[in-house]
Protein backbone atom coordinates (compact mmCIF):
# COMPACT_ATOMS: atom_id res chain seq x y z
CA UNK A 1 0.00 0.00 0.00
CA UNK A 2 2.71 2.63 0.68
CA UNK A 3 4.71 1.50 -2.29
CA UNK A 4 2.06 2.14 -4.77
CA UNK A 5 1.15 5.45 -2.93
CA UNK A 6 4.46 6.38 -3.40
CA UNK A 7 5.16 5.61 -7.01
CA UNK A 8 1.79 7.79 -7.61
CA UNK A 9 3.24 10.32 -5.79
CA UNK A 10 6.56 10.03 -6.81
CA UNK A 11 7.39 13.72 -8.48
CA UNK A 12 5.45 15.34 -5.45
CA UNK A 13 8.64 13.44 -3.17
CA UNK A 14 10.72 14.85 -5.07
CA UNK A 15 10.28 18.57 -4.52
CA UNK A 16 9.34 17.31 -0.29
CA UNK A 17 11.79 18.22 2.23
CA UNK A 18 12.82 15.12 4.46
CA UNK A 19 10.65 16.04 7.18
CA UNK A 20 7.97 16.27 5.12
CA UNK A 21 8.64 12.54 3.47
CA UNK A 22 8.73 11.64 7.28
CA UNK A 23 5.67 13.14 8.22
CA UNK A 24 3.83 11.61 4.95
CA UNK A 25 4.59 8.24 5.86
CA UNK A 26 3.74 8.82 9.00
CA UNK A 27 0.23 9.67 7.81
CA UNK A 28 0.14 6.90 5.63
CA UNK A 29 1.40 4.19 8.15
CA UNK A 30 -1.65 5.65 10.18
CA UNK A 31 -4.08 5.18 7.49
CA UNK A 32 -3.17 1.57 7.42
CA UNK A 33 -3.11 0.75 10.91
CA UNK A 34 -6.60 2.21 11.04
CA UNK A 35 -7.58 -0.11 8.06
CA UNK A 36 -6.37 -2.78 10.51
CA UNK A 37 -8.21 -1.70 13.37
CA UNK A 38 -11.48 -1.18 11.46
CA UNK A 39 -10.90 -4.76 9.78
CA UNK A 40 -10.50 -6.03 13.35
CA UNK A 41 -13.76 -4.54 14.79
CA UNK A 42 -15.54 -6.04 11.94
CA UNK A 43 -13.99 -9.88 13.25
CA UNK A 44 -16.18 -9.30 16.30
CA UNK A 45 -17.73 -11.86 18.03
CA UNK A 46 -21.02 -12.39 16.62
CA UNK A 47 -23.99 -14.17 16.05
CA UNK A 48 -26.84 -14.11 13.61
CA UNK A 49 -30.19 -15.83 15.01
CA UNK A 50 -32.96 -16.34 12.58
CA UNK A 51 -36.17 -16.93 14.07
CA UNK A 52 -39.09 -17.81 12.65
CA UNK A 53 -41.88 -15.85 14.01
CA UNK A 54 -42.38 -11.86 13.59
CA UNK A 55 -42.64 -9.07 16.26
CA UNK A 56 -43.73 -5.68 15.87
CA UNK A 57 -43.35 -4.83 19.61
CA UNK A 58 -40.90 -5.46 22.48
CA UNK A 59 -43.16 -4.94 24.94
CA UNK A 60 -41.89 -7.95 27.31
CA UNK A 61 -45.87 -7.58 29.02
CA UNK A 62 -48.01 -8.27 26.21
CA UNK A 63 -45.43 -9.41 23.13
CA UNK A 64 -46.98 -13.01 22.15
CA UNK A 65 -43.59 -14.26 20.39
CA UNK A 66 -41.44 -13.47 23.82
CA UNK A 67 -38.81 -12.19 21.96
CA UNK A 68 -37.41 -10.20 24.55
CA UNK A 69 -36.61 -12.95 26.93
CA UNK A 70 -35.52 -15.04 24.02
CA UNK A 71 -33.59 -12.42 22.75
CA UNK A 72 -31.61 -12.04 26.15
CA UNK A 73 -33.06 -8.41 27.11
CA UNK A 74 -35.31 -9.25 29.85
CA UNK A 75 -35.43 -11.89 32.74
CA UNK A 76 -38.30 -13.07 35.11
CA UNK A 77 -37.84 -13.89 38.90
CA UNK A 78 -37.86 -17.36 38.74
CA UNK A 79 -36.77 -19.92 35.42
CA UNK A 80 -37.57 -23.48 34.70
CA UNK A 81 -34.57 -26.40 35.12
CA UNK A 82 -35.68 -28.11 32.77
CA UNK A 83 -33.91 -31.42 34.06
CA UNK A 84 -35.38 -31.34 37.27
CA UNK A 85 -39.03 -29.91 36.11
CA UNK A 86 -38.88 -27.61 38.73
CA UNK A 87 -38.98 -24.13 39.61
CA UNK A 88 -35.76 -22.20 39.99
CA UNK A 89 -33.92 -19.21 41.41
CA UNK A 90 -33.13 -16.07 39.08
CA UNK A 91 -33.68 -12.62 39.48
CA UNK A 92 -35.18 -13.96 43.17
CA UNK A 93 -32.78 -15.73 45.24
CA UNK A 94 -35.29 -17.07 47.22
CA UNK A 95 -39.24 -16.94 48.28
CA UNK A 96 -42.00 -18.40 51.22
CA UNK A 97 -45.68 -18.75 50.89
CA UNK A 98 -46.75 -21.65 53.17
CA UNK A 99 -50.40 -20.96 53.00
CA UNK A 100 -50.29 -20.27 49.38
CA UNK A 101 -51.43 -16.50 49.97
CA UNK A 102 -48.74 -14.60 51.38
CA UNK A 103 -45.81 -14.79 50.06
CA UNK A 104 -42.72 -13.38 50.36
CA UNK A 105 -39.49 -12.76 47.69
CA UNK A 106 -36.13 -12.17 48.18
CA UNK A 107 -34.40 -10.38 45.06
CA UNK A 108 -30.76 -11.30 44.28
CA UNK A 109 -29.05 -7.85 45.77
CA UNK A 110 -26.41 -5.42 43.33
CA UNK A 111 -28.31 -6.33 39.80
CA UNK A 112 -28.92 -3.18 37.74
CA UNK A 113 -31.39 -2.92 34.70
CA UNK A 114 -29.34 -1.92 31.32
CA UNK A 115 -29.69 2.06 32.18
CA UNK A 116 -28.08 1.67 35.87
CA UNK A 117 -31.20 1.85 37.37
CA UNK A 118 -31.06 -0.79 40.34
CA UNK A 119 -33.59 -3.70 39.81
CA UNK A 120 -34.49 -3.30 43.69
CA UNK A 121 -38.15 -4.09 45.57
CA UNK A 122 -39.81 -0.78 44.01
CA UNK A 123 -38.58 -1.12 40.83
CA UNK A 124 -39.69 -4.92 40.67
CA UNK A 125 -43.01 -4.17 42.02
CA UNK A 126 -43.34 -1.30 39.39
CA UNK A 127 -43.25 -3.97 36.60
CA UNK A 128 -44.84 -6.29 38.10
CA UNK A 129 -47.92 -3.93 38.25
CA UNK A 130 -47.49 -2.52 34.98
CA UNK A 131 -48.01 -6.91 33.72
CA UNK A 132 -51.19 -6.56 35.59
CA UNK A 133 -52.56 -3.55 34.43
CA UNK A 134 -51.32 -3.88 30.70
CA UNK A 135 -52.41 -7.81 30.30
CA UNK A 136 -55.85 -8.91 31.60
CA UNK A 137 -54.18 -12.35 30.87
CA UNK A 138 -51.51 -12.01 33.40
CA UNK A 139 -53.60 -10.80 35.81
CA UNK A 140 -56.24 -13.49 35.61
CA UNK A 141 -53.45 -15.60 35.62
CA UNK A 142 -51.30 -13.95 38.77
CA UNK A 143 -54.11 -13.47 40.78
CA UNK A 144 -52.21 -10.67 43.02
CA UNK A 145 -53.98 -8.54 45.23
CA UNK A 146 -51.78 -6.43 46.66
CA UNK A 147 -47.86 -6.06 46.37
CA UNK A 148 -45.53 -4.07 49.30
CA UNK A 149 -41.65 -3.27 48.72
CA UNK A 150 -39.06 -2.93 51.41
CA UNK A 151 -35.47 -3.06 50.34
CA UNK A 152 -35.05 -6.08 48.65
CA UNK A 153 -37.98 -8.10 49.88
CA UNK A 154 -41.47 -8.44 48.20
CA UNK A 155 -44.53 -8.94 50.32
CA UNK A 156 -47.18 -10.45 47.57
CA UNK A 157 -50.72 -11.32 48.66
CA UNK A 158 -52.93 -13.28 45.95
CA UNK A 159 -56.71 -12.62 45.93
CA UNK A 160 -57.07 -16.82 46.86
CA UNK A 161 -55.01 -19.49 48.09
CA UNK A 162 -52.76 -19.97 45.17
CA UNK A 163 -49.92 -22.80 45.59
CA UNK A 164 -48.44 -22.47 41.92
CA UNK A 165 -48.05 -18.59 42.49
CA UNK A 166 -44.38 -19.03 41.77
CA UNK A 167 -44.42 -20.83 39.02
CA UNK A 168 -46.56 -18.40 37.36
CA UNK A 169 -43.56 -15.89 37.74
CA UNK A 170 -41.55 -18.01 34.38
CA UNK A 171 -44.07 -16.66 32.17
CA UNK A 172 -42.24 -14.03 29.86
CA UNK A 173 -44.57 -11.80 30.03
CA UNK A 174 -43.96 -11.57 34.00
CA UNK A 175 -40.16 -9.95 32.71
CA UNK A 176 -38.96 -7.54 35.02
CA UNK A 177 -38.40 -4.22 33.35
CA UNK A 178 -37.78 -0.72 34.52
CA UNK A 179 -40.83 1.02 33.69
CA UNK A 180 -39.43 4.18 33.54
CA UNK A 181 -38.16 3.74 29.99
CA UNK A 182 -39.09 6.33 27.40
CA UNK A 183 -40.44 3.30 24.81
CA UNK A 184 -41.10 0.10 25.92
CA UNK A 185 -42.53 -1.39 22.79
CA UNK A 186 -39.21 -0.21 21.31
CA UNK A 187 -36.84 -0.55 23.77
CA UNK A 188 -37.40 -2.10 27.09
CA UNK A 189 -34.75 -1.92 29.65
CA UNK A 190 -33.95 -5.02 31.11
CA UNK A 191 -31.61 -6.79 33.31
CA UNK A 192 -30.56 -9.72 30.74
CA UNK A 193 -26.94 -10.51 29.04
CA UNK A 194 -27.87 -8.17 26.38
CA UNK A 195 -28.78 -4.81 25.98
CA UNK A 196 -31.33 -3.53 23.28
CA UNK A 197 -29.30 -1.48 20.58
CA UNK A 198 -32.08 -1.20 17.73
CA UNK A 199 -35.23 -2.54 16.40
CA UNK A 200 -36.64 -2.39 13.37
CA UNK A 201 -40.53 -4.24 13.97
CA UNK A 202 -40.95 -7.11 11.48
CA UNK A 203 -37.54 -7.27 10.29
CA UNK A 204 -34.78 -7.78 13.63
CA UNK A 205 -33.16 -6.46 16.79
CA UNK A 206 -29.35 -5.81 17.10
CA UNK A 207 -28.46 -6.83 20.82
CA UNK A 208 -25.13 -5.58 22.35
CA UNK A 209 -23.20 -7.02 25.28
CA UNK A 210 -23.83 -6.33 28.77
CA UNK A 211 -20.82 -5.38 30.57
CA UNK A 212 -22.58 -5.12 33.89
CA UNK A 213 -24.70 -8.37 33.36
CA UNK A 214 -24.56 -10.13 36.81
CA UNK A 215 -24.17 -13.55 36.37
CA UNK A 216 -21.55 -13.27 34.00
CA UNK A 217 -20.55 -11.39 30.74
CA UNK A 218 -21.12 -12.91 27.65
CA UNK A 219 -18.08 -13.85 25.72
CA UNK A 220 -20.24 -12.50 22.65
CA UNK A 221 -19.92 -8.59 21.70
CA UNK A 222 -23.36 -8.73 19.35
CA UNK A 223 -26.05 -10.85 18.40
CA UNK A 224 -28.49 -9.96 15.23
CA UNK A 225 -31.94 -11.16 16.26
CA UNK A 226 -34.03 -11.55 12.46
CA UNK A 227 -37.15 -12.87 11.74
CA UNK A 228 -38.24 -14.98 8.25
CA UNK A 229 -41.68 -16.49 8.67
CA UNK A 230 -40.83 -18.80 5.45
CA UNK A 231 -38.84 -22.00 5.91
CA UNK A 232 -37.65 -22.17 3.33
CA UNK A 233 -36.23 -18.90 3.06
CA UNK A 234 -34.63 -19.67 6.47
CA UNK A 235 -32.79 -22.81 5.33
CA UNK A 236 -31.10 -21.04 2.52
CA UNK A 237 -29.81 -18.45 4.44
CA UNK A 238 -28.06 -20.87 7.06
CA UNK A 239 -26.78 -22.79 4.04
CA UNK A 240 -25.61 -19.91 2.20
CA UNK A 241 -23.42 -18.77 5.34
CA UNK A 242 -25.87 -15.64 6.00
CA UNK A 243 -26.93 -16.37 9.32
CA UNK A 244 -25.65 -18.71 11.80
CA UNK A 245 -28.72 -20.08 14.12
CA UNK A 246 -31.78 -21.01 12.47
CA UNK A 247 -34.96 -22.07 14.32
CA UNK A 248 -37.22 -24.90 12.48
CA UNK A 249 -35.59 -24.60 9.36
CA UNK A 250 -37.68 -26.73 6.68
CA UNK A 251 -38.23 -30.35 7.87
CA UNK A 252 -38.16 -31.89 4.04
CA UNK A 253 -34.23 -30.13 4.33
CA UNK A 254 -33.30 -31.51 7.40
CA UNK A 255 -31.52 -34.69 5.94
CA UNK A 256 -29.89 -32.17 3.25
CA UNK A 257 -29.00 -30.20 5.99
CA UNK A 258 -27.65 -33.00 7.94
CA UNK A 259 -24.71 -33.88 5.31
CA UNK A 260 -23.76 -31.04 5.65
CA UNK A 261 -20.15 -31.30 6.95
CA UNK A 262 -20.17 -27.72 8.73
CA UNK A 263 -23.93 -27.49 10.49
CA UNK A 264 -25.57 -29.75 13.33
CA UNK A 265 -29.24 -30.47 13.62
CA UNK A 266 -30.60 -30.73 17.16
CA UNK A 267 -34.36 -32.70 17.25
CA UNK A 268 -35.60 -31.85 20.54
CA UNK A 269 -38.95 -33.22 22.10
CA UNK A 270 -41.00 -29.93 24.02
CA UNK A 271 -43.55 -29.08 25.97
CA UNK A 272 -45.80 -28.44 22.69
CA UNK A 273 -48.63 -29.65 20.87
CA UNK A 274 -50.19 -29.23 17.77
CA UNK A 275 -53.79 -29.12 18.12
CA UNK A 276 -57.52 -28.41 16.67
CA UNK A 277 -58.84 -26.12 18.12
CA UNK A 278 -62.70 -26.05 18.34
CA UNK A 279 -65.01 -22.90 18.59
CA UNK A 280 -67.88 -24.06 20.93
CA UNK A 281 -69.82 -21.44 20.33
CA UNK A 282 -71.03 -22.45 16.78
CA UNK A 283 -73.89 -24.02 16.14
CA UNK A 284 -72.68 -27.29 14.38
CA UNK A 285 -69.52 -28.17 17.13
CA UNK A 286 -71.60 -27.44 20.11
CA UNK A 287 -72.39 -31.00 19.78
CA UNK A 288 -69.95 -33.70 20.71
CA UNK A 289 -70.67 -35.91 18.75
CA UNK A 290 -69.56 -33.71 15.48
CA UNK A 291 -66.46 -32.66 17.29
CA UNK A 292 -66.11 -36.31 17.61
CA UNK A 293 -66.06 -36.69 13.87
CA UNK A 294 -63.70 -33.88 13.84
CA UNK A 295 -61.44 -36.04 15.55
CA UNK A 296 -61.79 -39.13 14.37
CA UNK A 297 -60.87 -37.53 10.46
CA UNK A 298 -57.29 -36.55 11.65
CA UNK A 299 -54.67 -39.09 10.60
CA UNK A 300 -52.38 -38.26 13.37
CA UNK A 301 -49.78 -40.89 12.07
CA UNK A 302 -49.78 -39.89 8.78
CA UNK A 303 -49.37 -36.54 9.78
CA UNK A 304 -46.22 -37.53 11.51
CA UNK A 305 -44.67 -40.04 9.31
CA UNK A 306 -45.41 -37.68 5.89
CA UNK A 307 -45.34 -34.01 7.13
CA UNK A 308 -43.10 -34.15 10.28
CA UNK A 309 -40.75 -36.80 8.62
CA UNK A 310 -40.98 -38.67 11.96
CA UNK A 311 -39.90 -35.99 14.13
CA UNK A 312 -43.37 -36.01 16.44
CA UNK A 313 -45.28 -37.75 18.19
CA UNK A 314 -48.66 -39.25 18.04
CA UNK A 315 -50.70 -37.14 20.39
CA UNK A 316 -54.37 -37.46 21.99
CA UNK A 317 -53.88 -35.10 24.94
CA UNK A 318 -52.23 -31.75 25.27
CA UNK A 319 -49.26 -33.31 27.72
CA UNK A 320 -46.48 -35.38 26.60
CA UNK A 321 -46.89 -39.33 27.73
CA UNK A 322 -43.28 -38.72 30.04
CA UNK A 323 -45.09 -36.06 31.98
CA UNK A 324 -46.43 -37.73 35.39
CA UNK A 325 -49.69 -36.09 35.31
CA UNK A 326 -50.23 -37.23 31.55
CA UNK A 327 -53.20 -39.69 31.52
CA UNK A 328 -52.87 -42.88 29.15
CA UNK A 329 -55.33 -42.90 26.28
CA UNK A 330 -56.98 -45.97 25.15
CA UNK A 331 -56.38 -44.99 21.38
CA UNK A 332 -59.73 -43.63 19.61
CA UNK A 333 -61.95 -45.18 16.60
CA UNK A 334 -60.79 -42.91 13.78
CA UNK A 335 -61.11 -42.99 10.11
CA UNK A 336 -63.60 -42.44 7.86
CA UNK A 337 -66.21 -45.18 8.92
CA UNK A 338 -65.96 -43.58 12.49
CA UNK A 339 -66.29 -39.94 11.52
CA UNK A 340 -69.68 -41.35 9.41
CA UNK A 341 -70.97 -43.00 12.53
CA UNK A 342 -70.58 -40.05 14.95
CA UNK A 343 -72.03 -37.46 12.30
CA UNK A 344 -75.57 -40.13 11.98
CA UNK A 345 -75.34 -39.47 15.92
CA UNK A 346 -75.91 -35.91 15.26
CA UNK A 347 -78.43 -36.31 12.88
CA UNK A 348 -76.58 -35.81 10.30
CA UNK A 349 -76.84 -37.77 6.45
CA UNK A 350 -75.04 -37.76 3.69
CA UNK A 351 -76.94 -36.83 0.64
CA UNK A 352 -75.57 -36.99 -3.16
CA UNK A 353 -72.43 -37.11 -1.97
CA UNK A 354 -72.80 -33.90 0.43
CA UNK A 355 -72.92 -34.26 4.45
CA UNK A 356 -76.02 -32.03 5.64
CA UNK A 357 -78.90 -31.86 8.82
CA UNK A 358 -81.87 -30.88 7.57
CA UNK A 359 -81.05 -29.76 4.53
CA UNK A 360 -78.44 -27.82 5.39
CA UNK A 361 -74.95 -28.64 3.85
CA UNK A 362 -72.13 -28.98 6.80
CA UNK A 363 -69.27 -26.74 5.98
CA UNK A 364 -66.40 -25.62 8.21
CA UNK A 365 -63.80 -22.79 8.31
CA UNK A 366 -60.38 -23.66 9.44
CA UNK A 367 -57.77 -21.13 10.15
CA UNK A 368 -54.21 -21.69 10.10
CA UNK A 369 -51.19 -19.58 9.68
CA UNK A 370 -47.69 -19.77 7.78
CA UNK A 371 -45.03 -19.31 10.87
CA UNK A 372 -45.45 -23.15 11.79
CA UNK A 373 -45.49 -24.27 8.29
CA UNK A 374 -46.78 -27.85 9.20
CA UNK A 375 -49.55 -26.67 10.31
CA UNK A 376 -51.15 -25.35 7.07
CA UNK A 377 -50.15 -29.02 5.87
CA UNK A 378 -52.16 -30.40 8.17
CA UNK A 379 -54.76 -28.47 7.31
CA UNK A 380 -54.71 -29.77 3.85
CA UNK A 381 -54.24 -33.01 5.11
CA UNK A 382 -57.45 -32.76 7.23
CA UNK A 383 -59.92 -30.67 4.02
CA UNK A 384 -59.11 -33.50 1.64
CA UNK A 385 -60.24 -36.34 4.72
CA UNK A 386 -63.00 -34.22 5.30
CA UNK A 387 -64.04 -33.88 1.95
CA UNK A 388 -64.27 -37.64 1.29
CA UNK A 389 -67.23 -37.61 3.44
CA UNK A 390 -69.21 -34.70 1.95
CA UNK A 391 -67.73 -32.09 4.75
CA UNK A 392 -66.70 -29.06 2.90
CA UNK A 393 -63.88 -27.70 4.81
CA UNK A 394 -62.63 -23.46 3.83
CA UNK A 395 -59.12 -23.07 5.31
CA UNK A 396 -58.60 -19.79 5.94
CA UNK A 397 -54.94 -18.07 6.05
CA UNK A 398 -54.18 -15.44 9.42
CA UNK A 399 -51.15 -13.74 10.67
CA UNK A 400 -51.66 -13.83 14.21
CA UNK A 401 -53.60 -16.34 15.14
CA UNK A 402 -53.78 -14.96 19.31
CA UNK A 403 -55.50 -11.75 17.79
CA UNK A 404 -57.48 -13.09 15.35
CA UNK A 405 -59.14 -16.04 17.42
CA UNK A 406 -59.14 -13.73 20.33
CA UNK A 407 -61.39 -11.15 18.31
CA UNK A 408 -63.69 -13.21 16.02
CA UNK A 409 -65.55 -15.88 16.46
CA UNK A 410 -66.49 -16.29 12.64
CA UNK A 411 -64.06 -19.86 12.16
CA UNK A 412 -65.18 -23.35 13.34
CA UNK A 413 -61.91 -24.72 13.48
CA UNK A 414 -57.96 -23.72 13.64
CA UNK A 415 -54.92 -25.31 13.88
CA UNK A 416 -52.68 -24.18 16.68
CA UNK A 417 -49.43 -24.84 18.68
CA UNK A 418 -49.62 -24.06 22.11
CA UNK A 419 -46.41 -24.80 24.90
CA UNK A 420 -48.37 -27.19 27.74
CA UNK A 421 -46.30 -27.76 30.48
CA UNK A 422 -43.73 -24.52 30.21
CA UNK A 423 -43.54 -24.03 34.15
CA UNK A 424 -43.25 -28.66 34.33
CA UNK A 425 -46.82 -28.01 35.83
CA UNK A 426 -50.13 -28.87 34.05
CA UNK A 427 -51.96 -25.37 35.91
CA UNK A 428 -50.91 -23.16 33.32
CA UNK A 429 -52.15 -24.95 30.19
CA UNK A 430 -55.63 -25.99 32.08
CA UNK A 431 -55.72 -22.63 33.19
CA UNK A 432 -55.25 -20.75 29.83
CA UNK A 433 -56.95 -22.98 27.44
CA UNK A 434 -60.22 -24.15 29.87
CA UNK A 435 -60.99 -22.00 32.40
CA UNK A 436 -63.57 -19.21 31.25
CA UNK A 437 -60.77 -16.31 32.33
CA UNK A 438 -58.20 -18.19 30.66
CA UNK A 439 -56.19 -15.88 28.07
CA UNK A 440 -55.86 -18.82 25.44
CA UNK A 441 -59.81 -20.26 25.48
CA UNK A 442 -60.35 -19.69 22.12
CA UNK A 443 -62.73 -22.83 22.10
CA UNK A 444 -65.22 -20.63 24.46
CA UNK A 445 -65.03 -23.43 26.76
CA UNK A 446 -67.66 -22.43 29.87
CA UNK A 447 -67.80 -26.14 31.54
CA UNK A 448 -69.09 -26.37 34.71
CA UNK A 449 -67.19 -29.43 35.46
CA UNK A 450 -64.30 -28.52 34.03
CA UNK A 451 -63.85 -25.47 34.98
CA UNK A 452 -64.14 -26.60 38.97
CA UNK A 453 -61.62 -29.41 38.43
CA UNK A 454 -59.62 -26.55 37.48
CA UNK A 455 -60.40 -24.49 40.56
CA UNK A 456 -59.71 -26.95 42.97
CA UNK A 457 -56.24 -27.71 40.68
CA UNK A 458 -55.10 -23.79 41.38
CA UNK A 459 -55.60 -24.04 45.64
CA UNK A 460 -53.66 -27.98 45.93
CA UNK A 461 -50.07 -27.72 46.72
CA UNK A 462 -49.86 -31.57 47.17
CA UNK A 463 -48.18 -32.77 44.29
CA UNK A 464 -49.60 -36.48 43.80
CA UNK A 465 -53.36 -34.87 44.39
CA UNK A 466 -52.03 -31.99 41.76
CA UNK A 467 -51.11 -34.73 39.24
CA UNK A 468 -54.36 -36.67 39.53
CA UNK A 469 -56.50 -33.46 38.90
CA UNK A 470 -54.81 -32.32 35.90
CA UNK A 471 -55.42 -35.93 34.68
CA UNK A 472 -58.80 -35.79 35.35
CA UNK A 473 -59.28 -32.46 33.38
CA UNK A 474 -57.00 -33.81 30.72
CA UNK A 475 -59.34 -36.71 30.32
CA UNK A 476 -62.00 -34.81 30.32
CA UNK A 477 -61.25 -32.86 27.65
CA UNK A 478 -60.38 -35.90 25.80
CA UNK A 479 -63.93 -37.44 26.43
CA UNK A 480 -65.52 -34.12 25.51
CA UNK A 481 -63.22 -33.25 22.93
CA UNK A 482 -63.41 -29.77 23.92
CA UNK A 483 -60.47 -29.49 21.32
CA UNK A 484 -58.49 -32.18 20.18
CA UNK A 485 -54.74 -33.29 19.68
CA UNK A 486 -52.56 -33.86 16.52
CA UNK A 487 -48.91 -34.26 17.80
CA UNK A 488 -46.17 -33.10 19.72
CA UNK A 489 -43.47 -31.87 17.51
CA UNK A 490 -39.73 -31.97 18.22
CA UNK A 491 -38.09 -28.44 18.18
CA UNK A 492 -35.65 -28.63 15.48
CA UNK A 493 -32.80 -25.84 15.34
CA UNK A 494 -29.87 -25.96 12.89
CA UNK A 495 -26.79 -23.94 12.94
CA UNK A 496 -22.86 -23.71 11.95
CA UNK A 497 -20.75 -25.89 14.29
CA UNK A 498 -17.69 -24.45 12.92
CA UNK A 499 -18.58 -21.37 14.53
CA UNK A 500 -21.40 -21.61 17.03
CA UNK A 501 -20.39 -23.02 20.51
CA UNK A 502 -22.72 -23.52 23.26
CA UNK A 503 -26.22 -23.43 21.98
CA UNK A 504 -28.90 -25.53 23.91
CA UNK A 505 -32.19 -26.17 22.70
CA UNK A 506 -34.50 -25.86 25.30
CA UNK A 507 -37.99 -27.67 26.19
CA UNK A 508 -39.36 -25.07 26.96
CA UNK A 509 -38.42 -22.65 23.93
CA UNK A 510 -37.53 -19.53 26.66
CA UNK A 511 -34.07 -19.55 27.08
CA UNK A 512 -32.26 -19.24 23.61
CA UNK A 513 -29.67 -16.10 23.58
CA UNK A 514 -27.84 -16.52 26.82
CA UNK A 515 -24.46 -15.59 28.56
CA UNK A 516 -23.12 -18.84 27.76
CA UNK A 517 -23.28 -18.94 23.67
CA UNK A 518 -20.15 -18.40 22.10
CA UNK A 519 -18.13 -18.69 18.87
CA UNK A 520 -15.42 -20.82 17.99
Amino acid sequence: MLRDFLDIHKKSFRVLSSLGIILLIFMVLTACNSAEQTEGEEKEKHIHFLYNFATNSLDPNVDSSYVPIRAGITETLVKLDEENLTIAPWLAESWEGDDGTNWTIHLREGITFHNGNPMDGQAVKASLERTIEESVAMKNALKIDTIEAEGNTLNITTTEPFPEFISELVNPNVSIIDVTAEDIINHPIGTGPFALESFSPGSKLEVVRFDDYWDGVSPLDRVTFSFNEDPNARTMALQSGEVDIVYRPETESIEELKSQGNIQVDSTATFRVHQMTMNMQRESLSDVNVRRAVDALINRQEIVDNILLGHAEVAYGPFLPSLPFAPGYEEPETGSEAALAYLKEAGYERVDGVMQKDGKPLTLTLLTYPARPDLPLIAQVFQSDAKEIGIDVEIRQIDIPEEYMAANRDWDLATYSNLTAPRGDAGYYLNATYHPTGALNFSGAEVPELTAIIDELNQTVDQDKRSELAEQAADYVFENKINSFVLHPSTIVAYNKDKVENWVTTKSEYYMITNKLDVK
